[in-house]
């Protein structure tokens, strides 16, 4: 790969998910069962052969008070997500989940491949982005269960040598929590710009180039006393994951993750990889006329590497991320001290307007919202082509998923995402 594609910035994670997450303060959430069968179990040392399939973990997350909220309205619902396509946003598709009532709706609208002119299934897989940290989180807080990681230790007795020897130590919480001070990196996809990335959507720097980066970059604050959404953090986590394990990233998330829930759905796929087995939403970019006429062309850019990685290249589908914040707040996939820490917040400032408004927001993997007096906890996602969320009530009254194809990284998602929130809540 092209070093000039490897330039270190100010700028943390994705921009769409910045432009989303003061969104998800507007972002209600719902529940669902386990897949049929679906099976987990406490985290436990892996082994030199091959990945361990955790344990059945503890009871969740202690139930906290949402208030009462209102049977489904399934033509509130479809409304919110109506309209498809625009200009904006070609096909999109929502489930949302009633704990009460055990009702669920599942809707689509707009086109979920251009070329064709087919809508979206409820069932597509599509791009999750950045909620793949959810998932990095939960190995490494399955790790700290079982000993092998210390929340408490620097990223650099686990990595020595990856990170400027002239930054301070950084705790594995740190990095987990966004408070770890490291600067941003831009990885040099393009995505700012969509002619950029269309050219150089295949093009998959390491996460070793990627940490790299940082080499000459001053740190942003002292680690713990500020927070700041950065996907570096978790490029440095996969790293951990591997290290630790001797196993890939992939190797452990499916292990752990992903086979003991059934998740048929959900991959971690090498970056090399560039396509969407099985059904599939389609992600689009508008790719504007070089001559500045104005006019721009659609291009599919639903094959791309997801090289993000432990940061933000996994695939799934709005089932399989039901599944698992449900199993995430019922206990089976963490213990309750782990668990509790991806729900604790620290008390800091956050620095930028990215995401949360003032304050820290984001816990270990997973970030709050507040909507009315109803507090919601979990995370966005977005790649090219792709912008998506999951969100639950820690009671699990409520969860929501949702995934649409903005043609753009510019595009105001603000309205659709409030408007799905506010269709789930009332």
């Amino acid at each position: 790969m092209d070093t000039k594609y490897l330039r270190a910035s100010a700028r943390a994670g994705h921009t769409r998910i910045g432009a989303l997450v003061g969104v998800v303060g507007a972002v209600a959430l719902a529940s669902g069962a386990l897949a049929p069968g679906a099976q987990a179990a406490a985290p436990g040392a892996p082994d030199t052969a091959a990945p361990a399939t955790p344990v059945m973990a503890g009871s969740g997350l202690p139930p906290v008070h949402t208030p009462q909220l209102p049977p489904l309205d399934p033509a509130a619902l479809q409304a919110a997500i109506g309209g498809l396509p625009n200009a904006e946003i070609t096909g999109a598709l929502a489930l949302v989940n009633d704990l009460q009532s055990g009702d669920t709706w599942r809707g689509v609208s707009g086109l979920g491949d251009v070329a064709t002119g087919s809508a979206p299934s409820p069932s597509d897989r599509f791009r999750i982005g950045s909620v793949t940290k959810v998932f990095t989180a939960t190995v490494a807080l399955q790790l700290v269960a079982s000993h092998q990681v210390s929340l408490t230790d620097s990223i650099q007795h686990y990595l020595p040598g990856e990170l400027p020897a002239s930054y301070p130590p950084i705790t594995v919480a740190e990095l987990l929590n966004h408070t770890s001070g490291l600067p941003g990196v831009d990885v040099g996809d393009d995505e700012g710009d969509p002619a950029g990335f269309v050219a150089h959507r295949f093009e998959h720097p390491t996460p070793q180039q990627i940490v790299g980066a940082l080499a000459g970059e001053p740190m942003a604050f002292a680690p713990g006393s500020a927070q700041r959404y950065n996907g570096v953090n978790y490029f440095l986590l996969g790293m951990l994951i591997e290290r630790v394990t001797g196993h890939s990233y992939a190797d452990e998330v499916n292990a752990r993750i992903i086979r003991p829930l059934r998740l048929h759905d959900t991959s971690v796929p090498a970056a090399t990889s560039y396509r969407i087995a099985g059904p599939h939403l389609h992600g689009y970019l508008a790719v504007p006329a070089a001559d500045g006429s104005g006019a721009s062309t659609l291009v599919d850019v639903t094959e791309q590497s997801p090289y993000p990685w432990a940061e933000g290249g996994m695939i799934s589908s709005a089932r399989d991320l039901r599944t698992l914040m449900v199993s995430l707040f019922t206990g089976r996939l963490l213990p309750g001290a782990e668990l509790e820490d991806m729900v604790t917040v620290p008390d800091v400032p956050y620095m930028g307007t990215d995401h949360c408004t003032g304050q820290a927001c984001f816990g270990m993997g997973l970030m709050s919202a507040t909507i009315g007096d109803v507090t919601v906890w979990g995370k966005t996602g977005s790649r090219p082509g792709y912008t998506d969320g999951v969100f639950a009530t820690r009671d699990l009254q409520r969860v929501l998923v949702y995934a649409f194809s903005p043609t753009s990284e510019s595009v105001n998602t603000t309205p659709f995402i409030l408007g799905i929130a506010k269709a789930t809540l009332s």
